[in-house]
């Protein structure tokens, strides 16, 4: 399957971030705690070269539980420290104010030695596409949070938000593009809707995202579906027919128990696709993380 598809904007992009981020204490880098390392620009750490940096796995309302913790603690063995929210709930939120205060504690002590202890921790959001990062910075604001106002030093005014005592935010976040560098990232990204849907050919999304049901969460497909697990290994094993079929007639099964079906009795497929693909980015196959932590 071939995605090619990247905002045409990527170079002004960069441009405005690094811009940004001479103003900046500490980076909080958003993640989908469902694909870790797809929802990661991996020339993130030449773009902030060296800022002290947070990483969030939001959206975890809608990952498996077990593998966000795992994802947690592999980032802390690279030495960064990870926090676990929900964006959409407020879970974890704090806890982000926390890590920055703690990541800037000597700094802080320092400017305090100096005199300068009034300057608070400036932080700055980062993340590609659908991670969350209006929702995220809503949260983080409490919405209602006052403008600390425009602070000198660059062309373009900023605006700065009081998070806490300690910590203002720059109001707007900055936008990275992902980086598609295999056909397992893309298809994470279309999973999860990061691609836009008019991209691709959603029928060829779908054929795929059930293909990875099938060899790694079956159990939460057939449950979803009513399907019939032994029959589906009984096809899949006795290979009496292609793979690739069995799994287009599983498709259409879906389809038909979902009422997706047009006049004559033929199953949409484009409606079937779009069912699939909403019941996992709704949370409604259950919770799922799409890529485990690197094995040691």
């Amino acid at each position: 399957m071939n995605i090619n598809w990247y905002p045409g904007h990527m170079a002004k992009t960069k441009r405005q971030i690094q811009e940004d981020l001479k103003l900046i204490d500490v980076v909080v880098e958003l993640l989908d705690s469902r694909i870790p390392i797809s929802s990661r620009n991996p020339d993130i750490n030449t773009i902030v070269k060296g800022k002290k940096k947070i990483i969030v796995l939001n959206k975890s309302d809608l990952a498996d539980e077990k593998e966000t913790i795992k994802w947690v603690e592999y980032f802390k063995s690279q030495k960064i420290p990870a926090v676990i929210t929900d964006a959409n709930s407020g879970k974890g939120i704090k806890e982000v104010i926390k890590q920055a205060e703690l990541i800037m504690k000597d700094e802080l002590d320092k400017r305090e030695e100096k005199g300068r202890s009034g300057r608070k921790i400036r932080i700055m959001i980062l993340g590609i596409p659908n991670v969350g990062k209006s929702s995220f910075i809503n949260r983080l604001a409490n919405k209602n949070s006052l403008e600390v106002g425009n602070k000198p030093g660059v062309t373009r005014k900023k605006q700065w938000i009081k998070i806490s005592n300690s910590i203002e935010l720059l109001d707007t976040p900055g936008v990275l593009w992902p980086k598609f560098e295999s056909d397992e990232v893309a298809l994470n990204l279309a999973y999860t809707g990061t691609i836009k849907d008019d991209v691709l050919e959603k029928t060829d999304v779908a054929f795929y995202f059930l293909k990875y049901m099938l060899e790694n969460e079956i159990d939460k497909l057939v449950a979803r579906y009513n399907l019939s697990k032994q029959e589906i290994l009984n096809s899949l094993e006795n290979q009496t027919r292609p793979e690739n079929e069995i799994i287009y007639d599983i498709m259409l099964q879906i389809g038909k128990s979902r009422g997706a079906v047009v006049s004559g009795g033929n199953v949409d497929d484009v409606k079937t696709a779009n069912i699939i693909l909403e019941d996992f980015r709704s949370g409604k196959l259950g919770r799922l993380t799409l890529e485990k932590t690197p094995v040691k």
